[in-house]
């Protein structure tokens, strides 16, 4: 087995891939034969301590289901939840009128089992690259802060021009931490690293494909097919660590989703971060062989 030799964290850093329905995870993720009653967010909760909610960017989460995952997760009492807000509160036209209000009501109350299990991260609010800083976007902020006031809200702003020293601390006087975020260069893309302007680090990895990232007919797998090296990763925990030295709390969250990458790739920086070889699922080990040095497979041969 390898082993690597991690350097001293004062914080938690937190480890987990950005949402668990992919039909492509099936046989690499997730068993191809499954017991009963398996479910894919408590396969994901042996091998990880996070996870980022992304199906309530779609649709409005409901309570039951919410009520569920807890369950799911309850025999890992440290576990998070990073929840995407809904896409209408950011990638639609504002609404000044009293559908903000009432889907921000349901949205808190589709949650609130997360919340008051004690289990709840934060409150990922994502912006489009087209969402500049400006004055109605300050103020869409500041109404978004207003209706979510009882969460930790993270933002992730994919336009530079938010990482200028005015726009930094009007977010820092929204109490609202900024996301990091590694992905395909691009001149308006956000800078390397930013001071931060919350109590939550946050490091999203989207990968590095740009040949398909800035292709406007490319499908969203097309977009986040990307796996990270070692090399590349290394680097990346470097920077998880100065961010989790800056924050009372940090999450890394891979989100190059495609065909379980992201999963790999979460492994893998759990070996960087603690420097033993990490517990992993066999089908895993399967699909991406490069880890077999750094993992060791859960019970027998296979999970089931």
């Amino acid at each position: 087995m390898v082993t690597a030799t991690p350097a001293p964290t004062a914080r938690p850093i937190h480890v987990g891939p950005a949402g668990w329905s992919y039909p492509d995870w099936e046989g690499r993720v997730y068993p191809s034969s499954k017991p009963h009653g398996f479910h894919p967010l408590a396969h994901l909760a042996r091998f990880f301590d996070c996870i980022e909610v992304n199906s309530s960017f779609y649709a409005l989460p409901r309570r039951e289901h919410a009520e569920r995952w807890v369950q799911l997760v309850a025999e890992r009492p440290g576990f998070r939840f990073y929840v995407k807000l809904l896409r209408d509160f950011t990638h639609l036209p504002e609404e000044l009128d009293a559908t903000w209000i009432d889907r921000a009501k349901a949205f808190r109350d589709g949650i609130d089992p997360i919340v008051r299990a004690r289990k709840f991260g934060g409150l990922l609010v994502q912006f489009p690259v087209t969402f500049l800083h400006g004055k109605s976007e300050v103020r869409r902020l500041g109404r978004l802060h207003g209706l979510f006031s009882d969460l930790p809200i993270i933002v992730e702003l994919r336009h530079q021009s938010w990482f200028t020293p005015p726009a930094l601390a009007m977010l820092r006087g929204l109490s609202c931490s900024l996301a990091h975020i590694d992905l395909p260069p691009a001149w308006n893309h956000p800078p390397a690293w930013h001071e931060p302007t919350g109590p939550i680090g946050y490091l999203r990895l989207h990968g590095r494909n740009s040949a398909s990232w800035f292709r406007h007919e490319a499908e969203r797998d097309d977009k986040y097919d990307y796996l990270y090296s070692k090399s590349e990763l290394e680097p990346i925990v470097h920077r998880a660590r100065r961010i989790a030295s800056q924050h009372d709390e940090t999450a890394v969250i891979t989100n190059n989703h495609f065909s379980g990458k992201a999963v790999s790739n979460a492994i893998e920086i759990l070996f960087l971060l603690d420097g033993r070889p990490q517990v992993a699922p066999l089908e895993l080990v399967e699909a991406f062989p490069h880890l077999r040095p750094i993992t060791r497979i859960e019970g027998q041969q296979r999970l089931f």
